[in-house]
């Protein structure tokens, strides 16, 4: 099979298309035929050599939207489920970006029925950051989150998901982007500075980092989507970092969200899976809103 790897680091010119061995599923796992596979930023990271891995083949890719067609034992789905997943993984020979990838059982869910695959495949990444960046953030309905980054694909999600739950939402956003973000559900925006102490919680989707915490009031919160990199904690704001895990149970009810209409998936152009590289130097040169997708 086809996949997209980086073997010597670099820029997008280092993405390769190379042929691999057709995985196998073991128990408790599936494979996928792959539809479609968003490109993130944390795919350039891996092609610069951000995490290491030097010397080896790594494949990218993160997100996939595809039709089951193999299974191990133990495991509920069928051959011809329409699934979606999350195949975290910094180094490893192969990721989504690739005609097949095996992925754990508990790792899918039901594709929403709603949309097609390209877009469904925008959705396990940045949808699961947003939602467990959320869960970590312990809010309730009434109180105020600034989302800053507003208009990325985590800082969309984070949006309508807060929305949903019945915050109170400010986008922090270029001035460009006032019209999409108070079209996810914004009741408030601001492309500048926040006054000091005036929210509850920031999603910081921006990275931020410190300047985004002096915004969160005495005893507030804060998390990052920097793993690691969240500022320390001052006048009692409780300081904490996502670091996104598969969890399929969960990624079902965003989907149900997506067919509810209460989250859209954006698609900014698509890629045939020999064209990884500029869909890489696309993503390189920045402003881009909504997702990249590679189609084998």
């Amino acid at each position: 099979m086809r996949a997209a790897v980086v073997r010597t680091f670099g820029g997008p010119e280092a993405v390769e298309v190379v042929e691999a061995e057709k995985p196998e599923p073991g128990a408790r796992q599936v494979r996928i035929k792959v539809a479609a596979a968003a490109l993130n930023p944390v795919d350039a990271g891996v092609r610069a050599g951000f995490f290491g891995g030097a010397g080896k083949q790594i494949g990218f890719g993160w997100d996939v939207a595809g039709t089951v067609d193999a299974t191990g034992v133990a495991t509920a789905w069928s051959v011809g489920d329409e699934v979606v997943a999350l195949d975290p993984g910094m180094v490893r020979p192969v990721g989504t970006h690739a005609e097949y990838v095996v992925v754990d059982t508990d790792a899918a869910a039901k594709a929403p029925v709603t949309v097609d695959a390209v877009h469904a495949s925008t959705l396990p990444l940045n949808a699961l950051t947003a939602v467990q960046a959320l869960d970590l953030l312990e809010l309730t309905a009434g109180q105020s989150l600034l989302v800053t980054g507003a208009a990325g694909a985590v800082g969309g999600f984070a949006v309508q998901l807060a929305v949903h739950r019945g915050l109170s939402v400010t986008a922090l956003a270029r001035e460009g982007d006032e019209e999409l973000v108070r079209s996810l559900g914004a009741g408030h925006f601001t492309s500048g500075a926040v006054g000091a102490g005036s929210v509850d919680a920031v999603l910081d989707a921006a990275v931020l980092g410190e300047a985004a915490l002096e915004w969160v009031r005495d005893g507030g919160a804060y998390v990052g989507v920097r793993p690691g990199a969240e500022p320390a904690s001052v006048r009692g704001v409780r300081t904490n970092s996502v670091a996104v895990t598969a969890d399929g149970a969960r990624l079902a009810e965003l989907a149900a969200l997506v067919d509810q209409g209460v989250l859209t998936l954006r698609v900014a152009e698509t890629y045939a899976l020999e064209e990884a590289a500029k869909a890489h130097a696309r993503l390189a040169e920045g402003g881009v809103r909504g997702r990249l997708v590679l189609v084998p």
